[in-house]
């Protein structure tokens, strides 16, 4: 499916201070990875955020937050948020950083 570049260019700016980014085509969409190490994505008009699994279920309690699944099998670790939950750019900034906070706590690739 292809991804909303305006979305895409609305994360190339949440992420414009960042060292360490590179965009790369994955799961359908675009995705940016800290130091090689997924971090967030657009696929469509939603975002993809990889928070790891220790932070998986708070990310899901949050409004517009639901368990990223491609083969009908929720990816434990990576949620969607729905187009929504990221209208302004604050919140995009917020889940945003959540996948920067993890990738950053991974070793570099």
């Amino acid at each position: 499916m292809p991804y909303d570049e305006t979305l895409a260019d609305r994360v190339r700016d949440a992420l414009a201070a960042q060292p360490g980014i590179r965009e790369r085509k994955m799961f359908g969409g675009l995705c940016y990875l800290l130091d090689g190490n997924m971090a967030v994505g657009v696929e469509s008009d939603r975002l993809m955020v990889r928070v790891g699994r220790d932070a998986y279920e708070d990310a899901l309690a949050q409004p517009h937050a639901r368990p990223m699944d491609f083969t009908g099998r929720p990816m434990r670790g990576f949620v969607w948020v729905d187009a929504a939950g990221i209208r302004d750019d604050r919140a995009l900034r917020r889940w945003v950083q959540r996948g920067l906070d993890f990738a950053g706590s991974l070793p570099p690739k």
